[in-house]
């Protein structure tokens, strides 16, 4: 065996691909064939189903706010289930398995409970384990904080960047992320009816998916192994083939003009008015909110008209930490704020590297949406995204006909005119 780890391979299970029993021996063959395939194999399994789903609303039915320490201790018993009975199927088809929680396999994080970030991963025992020739059961999700020794979780999609952080540790060969697609699609297939696969995607063009809305990979994942040099597989769990591989953008052909629709319904706004026109005081309230994990997105700031020097903040927000941020807010002390906030909106967004060199794309977007009476509330560039905050009633209708005016439908795909403004290369692959 090689000592380099390109002969191991890390395979991530998300929830659905363990959900049930037949699941997770399908779940076990794919593991088990990859290592009589030569690789050593290292798995990260997700719970099950809607296991953690359930383990929230166990919380909730004692505490109305349950202490954010026992969240994490309750939370990452799902994992290491769906790892002891993945572990008991692969000795049944006659390889040595071992399952390890997040602690024990090295995963060490910071102390931000719920939400906690790795900071080293020490995978000694894993080491050890595939040199005896076993094949290695992660529980995903979870770690241990390196102060107070306490399990910590890793938030939403955790699981996804504890298969990438331990492919970076052991320099595998590959990430493999199996779940309950094919790969990545230009739109969400069950909103846009002819969302094609992609073969393949840059980093930086995944980082921007991911952070508005595509539900495929965790952001921080990808984070991760853009900075480790990680390549990501995304395949499906029920089906074989080839899925989409997230490589560095050297890797990839020429840009296409626009790569995918992505949008999000998990978002809410708030709006302070009466703020105060200083410097200092947008970073009081940004400074405060990160210090609470709150994670901001798009931000928008009035200056003011009148003589009273008070201004309007929006800022988006997800779902689940609008209450947080409330009382975050609220405990600034600043009497003079009103906190609005709304939580029936949605973001539509454009993703493509080829962005940089095309001109116009941001008009192109306002003036469809503009004709179908989609009324723009907010806005969010970066080089290769363009956002748009919108009803959450319109969502699906602005995903389908900005998917449609960039032609990113499968009958598409190639370009129509190699030096006109609707030019989009062939999906690289």
């Amino acid at each position: 065996m090689s000592g380099d780890g390109s002969d191991i391979v890390v395979m991530k299970f998300g929830g659905t691909s363990v959900a049930g029993a037949e699941q997770i021996k399908r779940a076990a063959a794919r593991i088990v064939a990859a290592r009589e395939a030569g690789n050593r194999v290292v798995a990260v399994l997700s719970a099950r189903g809607k296991t953690t789903d359930q383990l929230v609303e166990q919380a909730h039915e004692i505490s109305d706010r349950p202490v954010a320490r026992e969240m994490d201790m309750l939370l990452s018993t799902g994992e290491r289930i769906s790892c002891a009975l993945a572990a008991m199927a692969i000795h049944d088809m006659g390889h040595e398995a071992i399952s390890l929680t997040g602690s024990q396999a090295g995963i060490v994080t910071d102390s931000s409970h719920t939400k906690a970030r790795i900071i080293d991963v020490r995978a000694d025992r894993i080491s050890e384990a595939l040199q005896q020739d076993r094949i290695v059961l992660v529980a995903g999700f979870q770690g241990v904080s390196t102060d107070s020794r306490d399990v910590t979780t890793l938030g939403r999609g955790g699981s996804d960047t504890t298969a990438v952080a331990l492919a970076a540790a052991l320099r595998a060969s590959v990430c493999e992320i199996y779940t309950d697609v094919s790969g990545v699609y230009s739109a969400d297939p069950r909103i846009v009816a002819d969302a094609h696969k992609l073969d393949r995607v840059s980093f930086e063009e995944m980082l921007e998916m991911s952070a508005s809305g595509a539900g495929v990979l965790q952001l921080r994942s990808v984070e991760y192994a853009r900075n480790h040099g990680v390549r990501i597989h995304c395949r499906s769990s029920f089906e074989d083939g080839p899925g989409t591989l997230v490589v560095s953008e050297e890797e990839t052909m020429e840009n296409p003009f626009v790569t995918a629709v992505t949008h999000s319904d998990s978002e809410a706004r708030v709006t302070l008015t009466g703020l105060r026109d200083e410097p200092g005081v947008a970073g009081r309230v940004f400074g405060a909110l990160a210090d609470a994990n709150v994670n901001v997105d798009v931000i928008i700031q009035n200056e003011p008209v009148g003589d009273d020097k008070l201004a309007d903040l929006s800022f988006t927000v997800d779902r689940a930490d609008l209450t947080t941020a409330k009382d975050t807010i609220a405990a600034l002390g600043d009497v003079s704020l009103e906190v609005l906030t709304d939580e029936q909106i949605g973001k539509v967004s454009i993703v493509g590297a080829g962005m940089r060199s095309h001109p116009g794309v941001a008009a192109k977007v306002f003036q469809v949406l503009g004709e179908e009476r989609i009324n723009i509330e907010m806005i969010s560039t970066s080089p290769i995204k363009i956002s748009c905050v919108i009803a959450a009633d319109r969502v699906s209708d602005a995903v389908n006909i900005l998917h449609k005016a960039f032609d990113l439908g499968e009958d598409a795909i190639q370009p129509e005119d190699p030096t006109g403004p609707g030019h989009r290369p062939t999906v690289a692959g």
